[in-house]
């Protein structure tokens, strides 16, 4: 998010500034969303320690199985610097919270690690979800959704038309000079209507009457 919104001012064309702040917002709506699942009750020493203990953690899940032994050796100092900010946020608890990093952080131990494998029949998998969308507090498919829902209000009041969308119109304009979209893929898209090189389709997920044809289909 802070990169998108520091940087995308610089951006040497007017299409360039239009994306990076399309997506400065998503971001910021990202990092909203994630914020709101987090315990209030914790201090802000209390989420220095946890978030600077969970950054040792992705790291240290890296450089373990890392197979690259150049990049090995990055994650490795990077794991390093996190060990140190970690030990500083313990002694900031300490100093300024009176509290012990134990309380926080009983064991100290890492969850089971992640590790670095192939992540596209995942990505495939999630991909199939393209049609749920946010309904309140929980999450539905748009072709369930009754036409007076907010989602799409809100869809009418913000992108009333895709031309007004710079990511589309990027998208249209990259279509036009090449024939087909920047996508590479190595297997067919897991939903058909999305499979399509040569249009932009801004139908999945935002249309109701798209997803109730591809329910029936």
């Amino acid at each position: 998010m802070n990169y998108y919104m520091n940087v995308g001012a610089f951006y040497s064309s007017e299409a360039g500034r239009g994306l990076y702040a399309e997506i400065a917002l998503i971001e910021e709506q990202h990092v909203t969303h994630y914020g709101s699942l987090k315990d209030p009750h914790p201090s802000w020493l209390d989420g220095l320690l946890l978030h600077e203990y969970t950054e040792c953690y992705l790291y240290y899940s890296c450089y373990q199985t890392e197979s690259d032994s150049r990049v090995k050796q990055l994650w490795e100092e990077l794991f390093e610097q996190e060990v140190a900010h970690l030990h500083k946020a313990a002694d900031l608890l300490q100093r300024y919270g009176k509290k012990d990093p134990q309380q926080v952080i009983p064991d100290g131990k890492f969850p089971p690690l992640l590790e670095l494998v192939p992540s596209k029949d995942y990505v495939r998998q999630v991909l199939l979800s393209a049609r749920l969308t946010s309904d309140r507090e929980s999450y539905r498919n748009v072709g369930e959704m009754p036409q007076a829902a907010d989602f799409f209000s809100y869809q009418d009041k913000v992108n009333p038309s895709v031309n007004m969308v710079r990511s589309h119109t990027i998208v249209k304009d990259y279509i036009r000079e090449n024939e087909r979209d920047y996508r590479y893929q190595d297997k067919p898209h897991p939903i058909d209507a999305l499979d399509i090189t040569t249009k932009d389709n801004t139908e999945v997920g935002r249309s109701r009457e798209e997803a109730l044809k591809a329910q029936n289909a």
